[in-house]
């Protein structure tokens, strides 16, 4: 009874012993490092209470079923995730123009100027992100024909295209919104019809216009409140239901051809 007892307190003694040497190994840079860096939050605290690792293991490997077609073989399979990519490039340069634009009538079109003459390389952030959010019009309404034209919209993944319109609807959004933020006299003339076309829809027109406007012309009000729509509205209405789409399609996989 006492040799079956002294092997198992000596291995008890032995995992101590390399438990206290791995926590010797330990130094207070380490330690701040996995407490501030993301891949110490990651793959240290959350991955100690939630088994981060493992999850993500089980996602990255969990095969997602694709019917393979020579439509989906080609190009045009591709169109969803070449949008999201846009998507991805105007939130990156975006946020680098949002440093220096000032959302004022009488500071708006000079910070813009300022932009493409005075900041370094500011014309070449303002082109991609132009350049992005036209390539990204175009791309998501020939990602919508494709999914159209395969009938891919078919049930249960009919929900799936209902998020995918709305996703269009915001692009557009996007679009619009953003073209009155220069402040030069095309954005200006282009918003106003732009939103007189609102007054045509019956009963609820003239509300509509006013409200986007911000009064009965476009000013300040309408520049700020486009202002706030583009960089605040839109894109927390773009990435959750941007996760819904994703997390539908990892659910149901790629539809099926006609």
């Amino acid at each position: 009874m006492t040799e079956e007892k002294k092997p198992t307190a000596e291995r008890k003694q032995d995992g101590m012993s390399r438990e206290r040497q791995e926590f010797e190994k330990r130094t207070v840079f380490t330690e701040m490092f996995n407490l501030f860096s993301l891949v110490g939050i990651l793959y240290g605290v959350l991955d100690e209470r939630l088994s981060f690792r493992e999850g993500m293991k089980k996602q990255l490997e969990r095969p997602v079923w694709f019917y393979r077609t020579r439509l989906e073989n080609n190009f045009l399979a591709c169109l969803g995730g070449i949008s999201f990519l846009l998507f991805l490039f105007l939130m990156g340069t975006g946020g680098l123009l949002l440093m220096y634009y000032r959302p004022t009538p009488a500071d708006a079109y000079k910070s813009v100027v300022d932009i493409m003459n005075q900041v370094p390389y500011g014309w070449l952030v303002r082109g991609i992100h132009r350049w992005a959010g036209n390539l990204m019009i175009v791309t998501v309404l020939l990602h919508m024909m494709r999914v159209f034209f395969t009938a891919a919209y078919r049930p249960p993944r009919d929900v799936t295209w209902v998020n995918g319109v709305l996703l269009l609807v915001f692009t557009l959004a996007f679009s619009f919104s953003g073209y009155l933020l220069p402040w030069n006299q095309a954005s200006y003339w282009a918003t106003t019809v732009g939103t007189d076309i609102l007054s045509a829809i019956p009963v609820v027109g003239d509300s509509l216009k006013f409200f986007v406007r911000g009064g009965n012309v476009v000013g300040h009000l309408a520049l700020t409140r486009f202002f706030a729509f583009h960089v605040v509205i839109l894109p927390g209405l773009m990435i959750l239901f941007l996760v819904l789409h994703f997390l539908m399609i990892r659910r149901q996989g790629i539809a099926e051809p006609l």
